[in-house]
């Protein structure tokens, strides 16, 4: 057994715990059955929880046993938002959910040997139960007064639309989760967001109450927040999804690739596997030279392969330099560079017309004149050629896979036609 409390501790994933010198003991004697949950309220996860799935296989690798659940039940709820009722989502959909997040959380832990993780779903032992049997087994121990002081309750009841009964009951569920899994698997932690800390707290104290001498411990990893206030795993195109059907493999490397110098070492500690050596150096080349990126490009790196595989990863590596001038654009794949230039300006053509015009028309010139002066002084080209006449138009055969040209702009401004007949 490592000593992961420490390492968690300088990695910036421990923000508290219910007794840490008793965790840490009970770590270090391991191996511990431990749990985290995710609920399916959309049908990806989203960057903000690679935070825990990271946390759980960092667990793991340190030799503890982890339980990966996935919210069939509490997924049909929803743990309470700080402003709103959630919208309740059919049954159907979230058991298709349900999978989708199993098979997005499995290839990050090792489901074979002494610590093999195991995967469930609260519906097990939800779904079977009464009204009447929930309200007697588990409605029993818990205190309204104690309840209403959850943070996102408070909240929620100083609010002008109050709070349901059914987010209302969420901490009463997830208190449940904690109890059958310590029955069902010696369960004796669970790990969640600091925002999750009443949560946490509801499980254990039901545990006490109906087992009475076990012992169990919560664990909370600090909430992430950009050093700008926004929230993290948000981009200017919504949440970076690890789904590569609603955040592109391209998309996903940029968000990464753009992080603001001042969260870098910080994100880099919570979610990269590298040494504390390596992750001090690329501390030390982000202070020294922090045009270069060389943290950021790490990160990108190192996520997009543990969430794509490295296949993606070298195509979008490739794609980013090629759309730069320092690689071939026609080597590309269709679905890559589209995925690239989704990214970037663009603008749909019935058919192409003068450079100067396509310039105008994607934004890297503010008018026909600004082109003409942008092709004079060298500063513009197409699929990474330099143009030396932007009356004429560029060459149907020049389109990338029948449809794309990358116009831009010196070196670092990009942009894309795509031709589209009419009709």
């Amino acid at each position: 057994m490592t000593d992961i409390v420490d390492e968690l501790k300088w990695r910036g994933l421990f923000a508290q715990s219910t007794d840490e010198d008793a965790l840490r003991k009970a770590l270090a004697d391991g191996p511990v059955t431990f749990y985290c949950g995710f609920d399916p309220t959309a049908a990806s996860l989203h960057v903000g929880h690679l935070v825990q799935v990271l946390t759980v296989r960092r667990l793991q690798l340190a030799g503890h046993r982890p339980l990966a659940l996935v919210g069939g039940a509490t997924g049909q709820i929803g743990d309470p938002r700080p402003t709103a009722e959630r919208t309740l989502n059919d049954p159907e959909t979230i058991a298709a959910w349900v999978q989708r997040l199993r098979q997005q959380i499995e290839p990050f832990l090792t489901f074979e040997g002494p610590n093999a993780a195991t995967m469930v779903n609260n519906l097990d032992w939800t779904a079977g139960m009464s009204a009447i049997e929930f309200l007697r087994d588990i409605g029993k121990h818990f205190r309204v007064n104690k309840m209403l002081t959850k943070d996102s309750v408070a909240r929620r009841l100083e609010s002008q639309e109050g709070i349901s009964y059914t987010e209302f009951s969420y901490q009463l569920l997830q208190g449940m989760d904690f109890l059958e899994l310590y029955r069902r698997y010696g369960c004796v932690l669970q790990q969640g967001g600091s925002d999750q800390w009443g949560n946490l707290t509801a499980g254990i104290d039901l545990i006490h109450r109906l087992e009475p001498g076990a012992t169990v411990h919560a664990l909370a990893t600090p909430l992430m927040v950009k050093a700008d206030g926004t929230k993290f795993g948000k981009s200017e195109s919504g949440a970076v999804w690890l789904d590569p059907e609603m955040t592109t493999p391209y998309a996903f490397y940029q968000f990464w690739l753009n992080v603001d110098d001042r969260d870098i070492s910080r994100y880099m500690r919570i979610l990269s596997f590298k040494s504390r050596a390596e992750l001090e150096e690329l501390e030390q080349l982000t202070e020294e030279r922090p045009q270069a990126r060389s943290a950021q490009r790490a990160l990108a790196e190192e996520l997009t392969t543990l969430v794509h595989g490295g296949e993606q990863c070298a195509a979008v590596i490739a794609a980013s330099k090629a759309l730069f001038g320092q690689g071939d654009l026609a080597e590309l794949d269709e679905a890559t560079l589209s995925a690239a230039l989704s990214e970037v300006p663009h603008a749909r053509v019935p058919e192409l017309g003068p450079l100067v015009d396509l310039l105008v028309e994607v934004g890297l010139a503010p008018s026909k004149s600004g082109a003409r002066r942008t092709v004079k002084e060298g500063g513009a080209y197409v699929n990474n050629v330099k143009v030396v006449d932007g009356e004429v138009a560029p060459d149907a055969g020049e389109l990338l896979h029948g449809r794309w040209l990358v116009l831009r702009r010196g070196k670092k401004n990009l942009a894309a036609v795509e031709v589209v007949p009419a009709g």
